[in-house]
């Protein structure tokens, strides 16, 4: 194909920002969309390259995963530039376009080297992969009542001084951090990353609905991992959950695997929280996309069978949740439609990281971050930056 040319995705069912195109067309030329229409109205140039498929097949803006922590026996926090060119060529097969490297509770030394890769990575990385468009620092200002698999040994109160040291390690890539706001000084954490244009998320928290409160005042945005290390739903506590549901100033992120959350657990949250604010992650640990067997989680031996990663102590340890087969659960559990699938997985994330205005919705001049779905909701291209980064082989 000439690098030149613009590619047209021709006689699909297109999700662009504003409608939904039943026999539609997308034009992709030089990294960003440069038509949407229907099809009667294509214009055929003589360079175009047209990829001709059916109505069944659909296109939907690339997800965004805001928290992942490896694929394909790679992770954030392994610190090398390899690792991440390994996440970054293997999460378009699962239709994620951008994502956030997410680190781990750990030592100071091995968090710092993990931002420093990161950072560094970000500013030197190529367009034909899934885009790292920042660091999402997950611990180690957490509580320890609720470390889940997070290794204690690590855990620390909040300090601005050490991430002000953190960030300016990352290059200023730092664009999410999950704390515990009810730790020692976490309120004055929220309201620096409030400041500096951070999203603070809860967190491994075992905050009241109270300190939640206080800490949306602060300038709290996010709840990380619904459900998985909260505090819980009581009738006379409310806690992190009663906040998740009921506080509009929240984005609200969820595993949909089945496993860390019952089905009818993420059909009470959406009803609840609905795809204005929900956030589909994935959580995934470097064990995604490969055989079941023991991997390494932070220094902590992790098991994995065909569904499920779990500690030595049968603590749930991350996920192997690919992007795809969330989309296909959450619209099994909630049956939810393909456009709020979009809101989840594109548009608010991209709101929540300031990047709307390049990602997150199929709209001329965006990025041509795009996914095309078959009839079975399986990924068969995605595209990044519109360049070709997957084709489902027959």
């Amino acid at each position: 194909m000439d690098t030149h040319s613009s590619i047209i995705i021709y006689n699909v069912t297109v999700y662009s920002e504003n409608q939904t195109l039943k026999n539609g067309y997308i034009k992709l030329t030089n990294k960003k969309i440069t038509e949407i229409g229907e099809i009667h109205q294509y214009v055929r140039q003589s360079s175009d390259h047209v990829i001709e498929l059916s109505p069944s097949y659909k296109v939907i803006p690339g997800a965004i995963d805001v928290h992942i922590h490896g694929v394909n026996n790679a992770d954030a926090m392994d610190g090398t530039a390899e690792a991440l060119k390994t996440m970054a060529r293997t999460l378009p097969k699962e239709g994620t376009t951008s994502f956030l490297a997410t680190t781990m509770t750990q030592s100071n030394e091995a968090v710092e080297k993990a931002l420093r890769n990161a950072g560094t990575y970000i500013e030197e990385q190529t367009d034909a992969d899934a885009e790292v468009v920042g660091i999402h620092l997950e611990g180690p200002f957490i509580s320890p009542k609720r470390a889940g698999a997070q290794p204690p040994t690590h855990i620390q109160d909040p300090n601005v001084a050490l991430f002000q040291e953190w960030q300016k390690a990352a290059g200023g890539h730092i664009k999410l951090v999950t704390l515990a706001p009810e730790q020692p000084n976490g309120l004055a954490l929220t309201s620096y990353l409030k400041e500096t244009n951070v999203v603070a998320s809860i967190g491994h928290s075992d905050s009241t609905y109270d300190q939640v409160g206080e800490a949306i005042e602060a300038g709290a945005s996010h709840i990380t991992h619904l459900y998985n290390g909260m505090r819980g739903l009581h009738h006379r506590e409310p806690g992190v959950l009663g906040a998740a549901y009921l506080r509009n100033e929240l984005f609200v992120e969820l595993i949909t695997d089945g496993i860390h959350c019952r089905p009818e657990m993420v059909k009470l949250a959406y009803d609840q929280i609905t795809s204005e604010r929900m956030i589909l992650i994935t959580d995934s640990l470097r064990a995604k996309w490969l055989k079941n067997g023991t991997y390494d989680l932070g220094g902590q031996p992790v098991h994995v069978n065909d569904t499920t990663a779990t500690l030595a102590d049968g603590t749930l340890a991350g996920s192997i949740l690919k992007m795809n087969d969330a989309i296909k659960n959450t619209m099994s559990f909630t049956n939810c439609s393909l456009e709020d699938i979009v809101k989840m997985t594109a548009e608010n994330p991209a709101k929540q990281l300031n990047l709307f205005d390049t990602k997150g919705s199929i709209k001329i001049g965006k990025d041509a971050d795009i996914v095309v779905l078959n009839e079975n909701l399986d990924v068969e291209m995605t595209f990044c930056r519109g360049t070709l980064s997957f084709q489902k082989e027959d």
